[in-house]
């Protein structure tokens, strides 16, 4: 059995070349080659017997010839000295890359390093595109010293070199070198080539490698093959075939610069010895790329994913096909390795033949945004909900990515409020409808705010039919004003008001919640015809008052904190939001003119409750309680003078209130403890507004 590799024989760069001289040829054009267009003798004698010869300097090339430039590159100062005769340049892409990388390095002050043969024309016109002072290495025992490794280097590599080699190479440099900058710029056609050639050796009795002698890319795969197969010849035309006995598998390979009718040739020749007598026109098959069209559409399998492109077998074609990072997918978040893996079978499109690179360029972003895009106008007709990924904003809005179609969704569609920063919803998934599409310039825009609002309306119409004051609800905080939250209860939102959401006094709501909590509430009260809803959040369990009412008795000596005085006593907080009176009568055992003569804010008392009435929230306090009585003294004292009369100040707990009258009370002396009520109220009233109704709030 014959397997010839589909890599073999020309590469793009050595076809581009060759091409272009019989094009010139044909035109009539007399023409002169600068050194030999590739390193195959069978085309260049060919080449000479059409009137095409080369030379090895400028200087001997004919004044009436054209100077055509080979696929290897000449220096700078090759191109100076053709200065303004025509010019024909067929320099390999993949070489002309290289010459610009050199080029601005050196100029930049990097050393440059060149692992190649220094030999190779293409070595010396690399060389010649950083004034001739580059390093050039051909051997892994090659150490860089002074002045080299004591500067930014940077690498470059002949483009036919072993890949192994050159990996090798760069390590060592690594090792004596800190500061380097290493670029691949082995032709990814030589690295197909090798790669092939490895695979098909390890599975062959016998290797034959096609090319010229002095191919240097051919060598190296006569090395590659070599080493897995011991019976490799390197041979140049079919008559140098070794004659010895048949084997069982045989592969063929060719170098670049080796033609297809040389390949044709030895092929004929070895199926007289394949066992199977398999059909010259079928063995060639293999090798001869089939006709690929701008458009094609075709099944490929993944050979190798790289960072930035995936290498696809087109099955039969001879270039393997290339697919970009950017064709692979929309989303920029995705690397090729998180999208396919090698001996995957996608369907691609071919976007162009024979690429600068000589390989074919796919797409199959096209293909899956051609195919998704039926879908869309499905999902349209139909009124479907898509989901997609939202892979980037742009003015306006932001597209989302569903099945390779990027659909555009305009910033008032793309929630279900107002987002001040488009790029906070870039990565999200959302679902949405399409609510416009324009076949003939493939545009689509999509809507998640329709998805939103129907859900919503849904959800409002189950809440008013069952929604009852009393019932709780699980909400999530919306929104934050100066009066109170607003709280979503399923699809509805209803306002809790600063006074329901602590027993202390609050300045702003911000202090207890924020948005985005969860919040046990219950419906105070509801407007069906408003759709206006206020709701409770304050448990009665957390009142200070009730917690008070179980801590708190009759005739218990507590310690308090003066917080507040007034003209007719001072209020003394017992625990947090409950506070006592201390009745201006019952601060000392003594008459004082006003509350202040005794104590002061702040100050920490002991004093014993006289009076509770939980009713109300009062609570009557008396220091004077806890002084002791002083023992009668038997001489007579001189009697008080006491009042007919006197004056009490009416009194509120309440600090915003005003006292307005006075009463008039008996004097002392009549009565030794008037009763607490009479005496004072018993604890301030605070002020306990209810809650606004919820329309009022808005």
């Amino acid at each position: 059995m014959i397997t010839v590799a589909k890599t073999a024989g020309f590469c793009y760069g050595v076809k581009r070349a060759v091409d272009g001289v019989y094009a010139e040829i044909e035109k009539g054009n007399k023409i002169a080659t600068l050194g030999h267009l590739i390193h195959n003798g069978q085309v260049i004698a060919e080449l000479e017997e059409k009137g095409v010869k080369s030379y090895e300097r400028v200087s001997d090339i004919p004044k009436d010839c054209a100077v055509v430039i080979r696929a290897h590159g000449v220096g700078e100062d090759v191109y100076k000295e053709i200065g303004d005769r025509q010019c024909i340049d067929l320099t390999c892409p993949f070489v002309s890359k290289i010459h610009k990388i050199v080029a601005d390095h050196h100029k930049k002050g990097y050393k440059i390093v060149i692992v190649g043969d220094k030999n190779h024309p293409e070595v010396i016109g690399i060389d010649g595109h950083c004034d001739n002072s580059a390093l050039i290495i051909n051997s892994t025992d090659c150490k860089i010293g002074p002045p080299f490794c004591e500067n930014d280097l940077c690498v470059v590599a002949q483009t036919t070199i072993n890949r192994d080699f050159f990996g090798e190479i760069v390590q060592n440099i690594k090792k004596t070198c800190k500061s380097t900058l290493i670029f691949d710029t082995i032709c990814s056609a030589t690295k197909d080539r090798q790669k092939e050639t490895d695979e098909l050796s390890r599975n062959s009795d016998m290797m034959i490698v096609i090319g010229g002698k002095e191919s240097s890319n051919t060598r190296k795969l006569y090395e590659i093959s070599k080493k897995n197969c011991p019976a490799t010849y390197h041979i140049e035309t079919f008559e140098d075939l070794p004659q010895e006995k048949t084997y069982n598998k045989i592969g063929i390979t060719a170098g670049a610069s080796t033609p297809g009718s040389i390949i044709e040739e030895v092929v004929k020749a070895m199926s007289e010895n394949v066992k199977n007598e398999e059909n010259f026109a079928e063995l060639f098959a293999q090798y001869e790329s089939k006709t690929l069209n701008n458009g094609d559409i075709i099944d490929g399998t993944v050979v190798e994913v790289r960072a930035n492109e995936v290498i696809v077998d087109l099955g039969g074609f001879k270039y393997n096909g290339q697919l970009a990072a950017d064709q692979l997918t929309d989303d920029p978040s995705l690397k090729p390795s998180d999208v396919v893996k090698e001996g995957d079978t996608i369907k691609v499109y071919v976007v162009g033949v024979n690429d600068g690179e000589g390989k074919v360029v796919l797409s199959r972003k096209k293909l899956v945004a051609m195919e998704s895009w039926n879908k869309i106008k499905a999902a349209y007709e139909e009124e479907k909900v898509l989901e997609g990924k939202i892979i980037k904003a742009v003015k306006g809005g932001v597209i989302a990515l569903t099945d390779g179609s990027q659909v555009f969704i305009p910033a008032r569609q793309a929630s279900g409020r107002f987002v001040q920063d488009l790029q906070s919803l870039v990565g999200e998934t959302v679902k949405y409808k399409i609510i416009e599409l324009d076949e003939r310039r493939k545009r689509v825009i999509g809507s998640v705010r329709v998805l939103i609002e129907a859900e919503r309306k849904a959800k409002e119409e189950k809440f008013w039919a069952d929604a009852e004051v009393g019932k709780r609800y699980q909400g999530v905080v919306k929104s934050l004003t100066s009066f109170g939250a607003f709280v979503d209860i399923g699809g509805v939102d209803g306002l809790v008001h600063i006074s329901e959401l602590s027993w202390s006094k609050i300045k702003h709501p911000s202090e207890v919640v924020k948005e985005g909590d969860v919040l046990d509430v219950y419906i105070k009260d509801i407007n069906a015809e408003t759709k206006k809803i206020s709701l409770g959040y304050k448990k009665t369990e957390d009142d200070p008052w009730v917690i008070a009412q179980s801590k708190i008795h009759l005739g218990d000596v507590i310690k308090c904190k003066i917080v507040r005085m007034m003209p007719f006593g001072a209020f003394a907080e017992i625990m947090p939001s409950v506070d006592g009176l201390i009745h201006i009568s019952q601060i000392a055992d003594r008459r004082i003119g006003k509350p202040e003569d005794v104590l002061t804010i702040g100050e920490e008392v002991e004093a014993k409750v006289t009076d509770l009435n939980w009713e109300d929230k009062k609570i009557s306090l008396s220091i004077r309680a806890l002084i002791p009585v002083p023992e009668k003294v038997e001489e007579e004292e001189e009697a008080p003078i006491i009042p007919e009369k006197e004056e009490a100040l009416v009194y509120s707990t309440d600090p915003d209130v005003e006292v307005e009258e006075a009463i008039e009370i008996e004097p002392a002396e009549a009565v030794e403890e008037a009763p607490a009520e009479e005496e004072a109220p018993a604890a301030e009233e605070e002020a306990t507004e209810e809650a606004p109704a919820a329309e009022e709030a808005e």
